[in-house]
């Protein structure tokens, strides 16, 4: 079956996307790759679209490598090279912004978000890893990178970034806001735990026009205890480690680890809108 277009591919594994879950994101997709593509007379794609985001939702579920993807997808080749190009242009972010506005108006809320949370998780980095682009996280005794990520209060990713493990949150949390600043000029307060106190909340107040709001833990309290605030964005780091190929960093590029973020939360938002609209239609 290898180097077929695989446009008539039985869905047989759990981490396809169904018929209606493809109704809702296939609009989308071609729509945004309709937007990002460089030639408009450019060829169209040999293999079906399809096939293609179900061959990376079956890789970020198990956390394969890519050659072994099984042989009723498209050539491994074929699917890196799709990952690669059109992660490069940001069709998965274009995705996740579409999707996520959708889940949010369906929810009752508005389109765009006015607040955020933020949290770093510092994963162990695989030996595809460079040792340049690892780092020593201290407090969690990993060598690895670490993923910095933004959610609305719904827990919908917002942004990510990939830096050394070694980096502190609070420094690693500059080019973060920067970013959702750049992305949400509707958001104006952003909450994080207690490693993100000092001069980032003077900066980010003065520079970003951001409120930063730590949300402590007092002293007091022994065991395990469910901030405000903060547990919207540590569930949706569970959402992601669902994900097996996020549970380490198995990525030579921390692009290429952003990327894996990205595509996960499509897979995520898009089986949580084909149930919010089963819902209320």
């Amino acid at each position: 079956m290898s180097g077929c277009a695989c446009r008539d591919r039985t869905r047989r594994y759990p981490s396809d996307l169904t018929d209606e879950q493809w109704q809702v994101l296939e609009p989308q997709a071609r729509a945004v790759m309709a937007e990002l593509r460089k030639s408009p007379a450019g060829a169209p794609m040999k293999h079906d679209l399809r096939a293609m985001v179900d061959a990376i939702g079956y890789l970020t579920r198990y956390g394969i490598e890519w050659r072994a993807l099984p042989v009723d997808f498209p050539p491994w080749e074929a699917v890196y090279a799709f990952f690669e190009r059109w992660s490069e242009r940001g069709l998965p972010q274009r995705l996740v912004d579409r999707l996520r506005g959708r889940i949010r108006i369906a929810c009752g809320r508005a389109e765009l978000p006015t607040a955020a949370a933020i949290d770093a998780q510092t994963v162990r980095g695989a030996d595809t890893v460079a040792a340049d682009g690892a780092g020593y996280d201290a407090g969690k005794k990993t060598k690895g990178r670490k993923r910095n990520i933004a959610t609305d209060c719904l827990g919908l990713l917002l942004m990510v970034t990939v830096t050394s493990g070694g980096m502190q949150d609070r420094d690693s949390a500059h080019r973060l806001l920067a970013l959702l600043r750049e992305h949400f000029s509707t958001i104006t307060l952003v909450w994080a735990d207690g490693g993100y106190a000092g001069r980032l909340v003077t900066w980010a107040k003065a520079v970003l026009c951001l409120t930063l709001t730590v949300v402590k833990r007092t002293d007091d309290i022994k065991g395990f205890v469910v901030l405000p605030r903060r547990w919207v964005v540590e569930r949706t780091f569970g959402w992601l480690t669902r994900h097996r190929r996020l549970v380490r960093d198995y990525e030579r590029r921390p692009e290429h680890h952003e990327a894996m973020v990205w595509w996960a939360t499509v897979t995520i938002m898009t089986r949580r809108l084909g149930r919010v609209l089963r819902i209320f239609t």
